[in-house]
């Protein structure tokens, strides 16, 4: 079938992590010990979620075990997020919330338009797209909200001496961390087709689908994509900025990280 790929292939594509040890060592970039625990971290996930997967997308499993693996992807990501800005308190609610918007409207869209069938096969895979793209693209924003605060300090209280709110006093700040968030994923769709194919679309051609129907599924999915990272990171950008002042309106003290 095209796209099998055994363990002895899998070992062969070893030789450019190979590479990637020699460049890291050649430059002194002392990346040797991350590379190494990435591709064994990497290989231990992606073995053991193959294993759970082929479980939950049995075609005679229910699909409310689909929508579980959904909650916990949900959740997980909102665990990450508030432990990769730890300085903002209660971040996990506001993760929790975005990322739970995102699904359902994502998912809502997809499934409910008929865009793709509502099965397993189609449910985690398309879940994990949209959570995935926006947990990244969210831990952005909420370090880019903490740092643009932190180091405009002076700026942001004179806003506020000046008898802005605080939601106003923060405003530019924020715009400029959505902006920097978004910025890679509306870069990835402008190039999509011409710089690189995407996964969703290489696999399906891979498989033998159609060019054609293999570019209105992956069109499909972008502009989900786009939709759901544009929507958390606003309302984690938001959000973050409200939980850094006081109900007062004074913006709380913010730590630099040790080292800088």
């Amino acid at each position: 079938m095209p796209g099998d790929v055994d363990f002895i292939g899998l070992a062969a594509s070893l030789i450019l992590v190979a590479v990637a040890l020699v460049v890291s060592r050649l430059n002194q970039l002392n990346l040797e010990k991350d590379i190494g625990v990435a591709v064994v971290r990497a290989s231990v996930q992606l073995l053991g979620i193959g294993a759970v997967l082929a479980f939950i997308l049995d075609e005679d499993r229910s699909l409310f075990l689909s929508w579980s693996w959904v909650v916990v992807m949900v959740v997980f990501a909102a665990v990450v997020l508030s432990r990769r800005a730890a300085e903002v308190p209660r971040l996990f609610s506001i993760g929790l919330a975005a990322f739970t918007m995102a699904a359902v409207v994502t998912l809502g869209v997809i499934f409910g338009l008929g865009i793709f069938p509502l099965e397993a096969r189609a449910i985690v895979p398309l879940a994990g797209m949209m959570v995935g793209n926006s947990m990244n693209a969210t831990v952005v924003v909420a370090r880019r909200v903490v740092e643009e605060l932190r180091d405009k300090r002076d700026e942001v209280e004179a806003r506020l001496a000046l008898g802005q709110s605080s939601r106003r006093a923060a405003l530019p700040y924020v715009r400029s961390a959505i902006r920097i968030a978004l910025s890679p994923q509306v870069e990835t769709t402008k190039g999509v087709g011409l710089v690189f194919l995407p996964g969703a679309m290489t696999g399906l051609i891979l498989a033998g689908v159609d060019p054609v129907d293999a570019v209105k599924v992956q069109g499909a999915i972008m502009f989900l994509i786009l939709g759901s990272v544009a929507t958390t990171t606003s309302v984690v950008g938001f959000g973050v900025a409200r939980r850094l002042f006081t109900p007062d309106h004074r913006l709380v003290h913010l730590e630099r990280p040790a080292g800088t």
